[in-house]
């Protein structure tokens, strides 16, 4: 592995330390003879906190231990513990080996699991597509936008307008799961709508949990802020607050996310590097447990891969759209809308022509009104 070079390994890490049936006990760690390619899952811990102006922690305090020993029901895992980024002198410095990691992860089609450290990290996260000159989806689960200002440095709360801004840009869309109104100036909501970006309020995602899964399932990075679950489940987050997920769904969220055939790395971030007590690491081992339980569940049922096991239902508009083309399929029953684009962007767009949906906007689209998904990839290019 090319990018090693950033990383310290596990402190004393060894199957042997854990019994049989854990995750301790099968997850590999990382050697001089490790072939990437060989494992379907990276696991990465970046101790990086300069984002959230913290400094650097020697280690992000009881979630490994955690998550390897819960059990491992998942068959065959191949999972492998890459260790710890070595923060750089610089910030930047950090980034640049997070991005590098997580190119050749990716570039492997093996899917790294960032802890952090702060949520700036998802920038670097994203600059592996870019270099990849990659076209993508972000999703992010954070009780704000973490815009910040156009002029201020990139943080934990101010990464999203690098990445906006970011030139050349490969970021097709960003949606938000469980934004809370009082976190939300109202000139950010004006620009997530210019950009006709989704948002998602807390109390809306939380009404109908199933909607959250064509949204997750449309991501190609998805960034957790842990400041999003309310503070009496996860107490340990950088700046907790007393709404927001329950961990059940927080869990729900995290299967949903490896359950997506898309999906391609995800990062959790902003967890408090030292006084977590022992429940938010907890919660974060079982997050990262359903989002394992989720990838090895995966149903490769995407249309983009065949189309074969679906069935077609065009529903006829009364307004000047005309045609809302789904697709059902028969055996996962899980429902994709056709938006149309324009012939001079098929080639970089045609990945994410296909939108994931569920029945509700198909009940929508035959009941004359146009699904808010399809409208606004389809504004997208009008």
């Amino acid at each position: 592995m090319e990018s090693r070079i950033y990383l310290s390994p596990p402190s004393s890490h060894s199957s042997e330390d854990f019994r049989k049936g854990t995750i301790g006990h099968s997850v590999q760690s990382l050697s001089g003879s490790t072939e990437l390619a060989e494992y379907d899952l990276a696991i990465l811990f970046v101790p990086e906190y300069r984002g959230a102006e913290l400094g650097i922690s020697d280690e992000i305090e009881g979630v490994e231990q955690s998550l390897f020993e819960l059990s491992d029901s998942f068959g065959n895992l191949k999972l492998l513990h890459l260790g710890y980024v070595v923060p750089g002198e610089n910030l930047s410095d950090t980034y640049l080996a997070v991005t590098q990691i997580v190119r050749e992860c990716i570039g492997n089609k093996v899917l790294p699991i960032v802890i952090g450290g702060s949520q700036d990290l998802t920038y670097a996260s994203y600059s592996a597509y870019e270099e990849e000159e990659r076209v993508m989806n972000l999703v992010s689960v954070d009780y704000s936008f973490d815009l910040g200002d156009v002029d201020s440095p990139i943080g934990y709360e101010s990464y999203l307008n690098k990445i906006i801004l970011s030139h050349p840009n490969y970021l097709y869309n960003y949606s938000n799961l469980g934004y809370q109104s009082y976190f939300v100036r109202p000139d950010e909501l004006e620009l997530m709508n210019k950009l006709k970006f989704d948002f998602y309020r807390l109390g809306n995602v939380r009404s109908d949990l199933k909607e959250v899964e064509p949204i997750v399932r449309n991501a190609d990075l998805l960034s957790f802020d842990l400041n999003a679950i309310k503070v009496a489940d996860c107490p340990g987050s950088l700046k907790p607050t007393p709404n927001g997920f329950y961990g059940e769904e927080a869990c729900a969220i995290s299967r949903y996310a490896g359950l997506s055939d898309k999906l391609s790395s995800i990062g959790f971030y902003n967890l408090k590097p030292s006084g977590a007590g022992d429940q938010s690491p907890h919660l974060l081992a079982q997050m990262l447990w359903y989002f394992i339980e989720g990838f090895y569940s995966r149903k490769n049922d995407s249309p983009v891969i065949n189309r074969t096991d679906f069935l077609k239902y065009t529903v006829t508009s009364a307004n000047d759209l005309g045609e809302i083309v789904f697709y059902k399929n028969l055996l996962s029953e899980r429902w994709w809308m056709d938006v149309p684009l324009p012939q001079s962007k098929l080639s970089k767009y045609e990945r994410h022509q296909l939108v994931p949906c569920s029945y509700s906007d198909y009940e929508q689209a035959c009941n004359d009104e146009i699904p808010s998904k399809w409208l606004r990839n389809y504004e997208k290019f009008s």
